[in-house]
């Protein structure tokens, strides 16, 4: 404010100036200032009612910096030399201001410097709601005069590269009506601000790109009125009366109580319904759709309230079964912040009072519990009507309360509003209640999920455990006997094995699979993986590998891919089949079949089954094999298919891209 002012006072010295030089230098020093204010009025609209202002302030440090430091290096480069003053002349009555090529490009900073802030301010306006919206709209207001003044003073610079000297005058009269909108604005509400928690998408709809972008239509409304009223000697006046008008029509647009009476108005002298339903489940519908918590949907719940209702405070409170008491869920009142740590216990018989009861006026409660309630749900105004609490029930449950407060006018609800209220209420109860079933179903699959693990590696450990102790107890016996000393290290090393294959596979369920760029050579990585298998009686292993290009990717996780594919089809066939390996080459792709004629699998289970983890058939299986290798091959970019006939055989397809870089 004190670099408006101080811009303000340069101007009027400039306005006092007879002489060209004169009055250029005061111009010239008058624009450094504009040049360099917007700066710090960008970090203001940043951080004004902002909950999350260091993180604003954060990501918009480089363009601060930016807008701070390039006016000034302008400034320098060129001198202050930015403004040529012409004097009046018989076409021309008034001194104009040609500004130069430096000039311009501040004006151009100045300029988008002003749209950003107005953005950012629009953007916190529309994202409070109720009580908090109505405390900061008349300095949001306020500020879009006197910004708006300059954008509308600096564009006429940029369109005609200079402006007449009275120009200067708007971006006085838009201080005047600023000020006097911020005097109001504090006067209401004082200087305490709220937190506000604006979503990135507000600015996607914002409004002021559409305002700035008619200002070519205002300006051609001004030239008319100035040309029909006086000319350019009562420009000044025109200009101030023009932007007092606008700033009035904007508090008119503004005001809560005037479109209640003309939503009333339409509604007694028109007999249509005072609310449209389809419009207002649609809005809650899109509203509470992406909720994926309490805090989330009870927000969204709130702010649809207090629009429907004109009702500025709406809080709503949670109840909480394990510790029988209402905790802070949301309000348009109050930030979350300042309402963390609160909670409402009713003692005895109290709860059961407030459980039984749909829609309570708060205002005829004379027990503790009513004035706990009224308590937690203070009013800003003397004639905002009665407080009501309604409640949210869902079945047998009861999830918490709505409490309205502060309404427009104080006008009391009507019964079909009461009716709206209770409707609405149920929706929200229903969705909270869906959103704790969720999570209770996700908290129990979790559970199931933690359990089959723990069963699997048990009884895996269990095993290997018992092994070991049969070869403790056999030591000291047969510690002699040389054989008996190869098994048993044989053993524990087999054992040991065992246990870490348990461990990295469980471990490749929850990590990131890293994968080692290479060239691999997918035949040979074939023969390797056979060479396992010789030796195996009652199966025929065949292989028809085609000459294939080498692919990019990590040769041990393709190995186990082949190997666990083989593994499966060897188990398939059992103790008598046939197991068919194949590989070609194709536009770009390689593949991978695996084929064998033994059990096959049902529909069903691989459907529901097959790639899912601790889903197997296998008595000792731990049910992540497939899992892992559809991993493994989604990780290299490729795709993996399977067709089986139960009885008849299965087979498993791949392919895999060649020659690309997995990300």
């Amino acid at each position: 404010m004190i670099g408006l002012a101080a811009d303000s006072l340069l101007t009027a010295i400039s306005l006092t100036q007879l002489s060209p030089e004169d009055l250029g230098y005061w111009q010239d020093q008058a624009l450094a200032v504009k040049a360099l204010v917007p700066a710090f009025w960008l970090c203001f609209s940043l951080s004004y009612s902002r909950g999350d202002s260091r993180e604003s302030l954060r990501q918009w440090a480089p363009l601060v910096v930016i807008a701070l430091l390039l006016p000034i290096a302008i400034l320098v480069q060129y001198r202050w030399d930015l403004v040529e003053v012409i004097p009046p002349s018989d076409s021309l009555p008034l001194f104009w201001l040609r500004y130069r090529t430096p000039a311009k490009a501040l004006n151009a900073i100045i300029l988008l410097e002003m749209v950003l802030i107005l953005m950012n301010l629009e953007r916190t306006f529309r994202a409070a709601v109720g009580t908090m919206q109505w405390r900061i709209k008349f300095s949001i207001l306020g500020l879009a005069v006197i910004f708006g003044a300059r954008i509308y003073t600096r564009s006429q610079a940029l369109v005609f590269s200079g402006h007449a000297n009275a120009l200067s005058e708007v971006e006085v009269a838009g201080l005047l009506i600023g000020c006097l909108l911020l005097a109001i604005g504090y006067f209401r509400t004082g200087f305490g601000e709220i937190d506000v928690y604006p979503s990135r998408a507000v600015l996607h709809t914002s409004i002021t790109l559409l305002v700035i972008g008619g200002y070519l239509f205002f300006i051609g409304i001004l030239a008319q009125i100035v040309a029909r009223s006086g000319g350019a000697a009562t420009f000044q006046i025109q200009a101030f009366l023009i932007l007092l008008g606008i700033a009035i029509l904007a508090v008119l647009l503004l005001s809560d109580r005037l479109r209640q009476k003309v939503r009333y108005f339409v509604s007694q002298h028109f007999n249509r319904p005072q609310y449209d339903f389809r419009q207002i489940w649609t809005a809650f519908t899109q509203s509470t759709s992406r909720a994926i918590d309490d805090s989330t949907l009870c927000a969204a719940a709130a702010k649809l309230i207090s629009e429907t209702f004109d009702v500025l405070s709406v809080g709503i409170w949670l109840f909480e079964d394990e510790k029988d008491r209402l905790i802070f869920g949301a309000s348009t009142s109050r930030s979350p912040s300042d309402m963390a740590d609160v909670s409402i216990t009713f003692p005895g018989k109290a709860m059961e009072k407030v459980k039984s009861q749909k829609i309570v006026d708060l205002e005829k409660i004379k027990e503790e519990w009513g004035a706990t309630l009224r308590d937690i749900s203070g009013t800003q105004f003397n004639r905002g009507g009665k407080r009501i609490a309604v409640r949210l029930v869902a079945g047998d449950r009861w999830l918490g309360y709505i409490i309205l407060a502060d309404r427009v006018a104080g006008a009391p609800y009507t019964s079909e509003e009461l009716v709206l209220l209770e409707c609405i209420s149920d929706q929200v109860a229903s969705s909270l209640l869906n959103l704790r079933l969720t999570q209770e179903i996700m908290l129990g699959k979790e559970l199931e999920a933690f359990q089959t693990i723990s069963a699997f590696f048990v009884h895996d450990l269990k095993n290997a455990a018992s092994t070991l102790n049969l070869m403790l107890q056999n030591l000291p016996v047969h510690f002699d006997d040389p054989n008996f000393r190869a098994d048993a290290l044989r053993g524990i090393g087999e054992t040991t094995n065992r246990i870490n294959q348990i461990i990295e596979r469980l471990s490749s369920l929850r990590t990131k699979l890293e994968l080692e760029q290479l060239e691999v050579d997918l035949n040979r990585l074939v023969e390797e993986a056979m060479q396992s298998f010789n030796g195996t009686s009652g199966i025929e292993f065949t292989k028809d590998l085609q000459s294939l290009p080498k692919l990019i990717g990590d040769s041990e996780q393709l190995r186990g891919v082949v190997t666990n594919l083989l593994l499966n089809a060897r188990d398939a066939v059992g103790g008598n089949g046939h197991v068919k390996i194949t590989t070609a080459a194709q536009d770009g792709w390689v593949s991978l079949s695996v084929t064998d004629d033994g059990c096959g699998m049902s529909p069903a289970f691989m459907r529901d089954s097959l790639f899912r983890p601790f889903k197997t058939t296998k008595k000792k299986g731990l049910g992540i094999g497939m899992f892992q290798t559809k991993m493994i091959v989604q990780a290299h970019g490729g795709s993996l298919r399977v067709q089986s006939d139960a009885g008849r055989g299965t087979t498993f397809h791949i392919l895999l891209p060649l020659r690309t870089k997995v990300p």
